[in-house]
């Protein structure tokens, strides 16, 4: 799918400064882009972003061939004007400080007090715009015995036991601890601090003052624990891991096909009923050990081997086949080439192709569409991820800066 004709986006009006890298903080402007903000990404001269060289994989120029620009970076960083700007030095620290002086929203994520040492810290801006919405992430938030610490992803998904609950129980095989397969922490952090500022903005309305929101990724890990975090607690029990069979529902995981396997989300009576009806084995529903849910997660030890033996004999495609018009939730377990390809997805137009012309040898870059779907305003795809410091000039020269200062900046190494 190609990206759809500009329209005008929710956020229009909106000028982001966006001090942040890696993850956490470019998803958070990577949504408020999408959203029609102007964001402009600062980054290191010569250098960039951290996830600009975290390859393979890389993209691909017209001819095939791997270019130096990592896939990863393109996966945060669309929607964005790409600024490159030492704040190491006076130059660049003027440079930012009158850029935020004109802006709405800052996002940062500089280690607790990083940014102090340039006159970038939240107090010494709000002094020159005390409408400034200024977001820090960190690892560990801005107070307490960690404040210091370094944050990332999977450290907090040890720290918070994101991954004491996530993989196989220890004493079967394939067992152990493990990670989820994306940065969870770091994507909820930044969906969760785009809230805020939202909300800030809001606050900003009735007020006319901006303030300071402190993101850190250990505060979302743990409140991401969601149900399980509630188990523990209400009944102090800590949750352990089980594998892909759900804590509190049963049927609730994968089955072993005749040529695979296949998932049954089960979440109440009457679709257990119909799967049995289906599967030839109605007298499961009439059981009194599987006769409400609570009752299957407690015999799910004898309830689920019974119901593999019998999953084992139709492929996945007869299993889905079977079921889909019985209103029991089943489905493939997809790699992603298959998730891409399936019809739904396809339908809601899920990949988007942006063109690219940063003089790079890249001519297109393919992202994943947002899912945020507003009716009047829906989000605009207006920029590829860009290429470094592509937009230097054109944004310097929005701010007041000449050619001739510009030229000295440059010769200088600031920019």
């Amino acid at each position: 799918m190609s990206a759809p004709a500009a329209t005008q986006g929710a956020l229009a009006g909106l000028k982001v400064l966006d001090l942040s890298r890696v993850l956490a903080g470019p998803w958070c402007t990577q949504i408020l882009a999408d959203l029609g903000a102007d964001v402009i990404k600062i980054e290191r001269p010569g250098v960039g972003d951290d996830t600009r060289g975290w390859g393979p994989p890389f993209l691909k120029d017209a001819d095939g061939n791997d270019t130096h620009q990592a896939t990863y970076f393109t996966a945060c960083n669309r929607n964005k004007r790409s600024v490159t700007i030492d704040m190491a030095t006076p130059d660049g620290q003027a440079l930012l400080k009158r850029m935020a002086a004109e802006s709405d929203i800052l996002v940062e994520n500089f280690k607790t007090g990083g940014l102090k040492q340039y006159g970038l810290d939240h107090e010494s801006l709000r002094a020159a715009n005390p409408r400034l919405i200024y977001c820090s992430v960190t690892g560990f938030g801005h107070d307490g015995p960690h404040a210091m610490r370094a944050g990332y992803d999977l450290m907090i998904q040890a720290t918070t036991g994101m991954m004491s609950i996530t993989g196989r129980p220890d004493d079967v095989p394939g067992g152990g601890p493990l990670r989820v397969g994306v940065a969870l922490t770091d994507l909820f952090t930044g969906v969760y601090a785009s809230t805020a500022i939202l909300a800030a903005i809001e606050v900003r309305h009735r007020t006319g003052e901006g303030q300071h929101i402190d993101m850190a990724l250990l505060d979302v890990g743990m409140a991401i624990l969601a149900n399980q975090a509630s188990a523990f607690l209400n009944t102090g029990v800590a949750p352990q891991r089980q594998g892909n069979s759900h804590p509190s529902l049963a049927p609730y995981q994968d089955f072993r096909t005749a040529d695979g396997a296949m998932l049954l989300a089960i979440g109440n009576n009457g679709q257990f009923a119909r799967f049995c009806e289906a599967a030839g084995h109605p007298e499961w529903a009439a059981d009194p050990r599987f006769a409400t849910n609570t009752l299957r997660v407690r015999h799910r030890e004898v309830l689920i081997p019974q119901m593999e033996a019998v999953t084992r004999t139709r492929s996945t495609a007869q299993w889905i086949a079977l079921l889909e018009d019985k209103a029991v939730p089943c489905g493939p377990i997809n790699d992603i080439a298959q998730a891409f390809e399936d019809d739904q997805v396809k339908a809601r137009g899920l990949a988007v192709t942006l063109p690219r012309d940063a003089g790079d040898g890249i001519e297109q870059i393919v992202g994943v569409a947002s899912p945020l779907r507003l009716q009047s305003t829906p989000p605009v795809l207006r920029r590829a991820p860009p290429a470094l410091g592509q937009h230097t000039d054109e944004v310097l020269a929005e701010f007041g800066i000449d050619e001739a200062r510009r030229a000295a900046l440059r010769a200088a190494g600031v920019v």
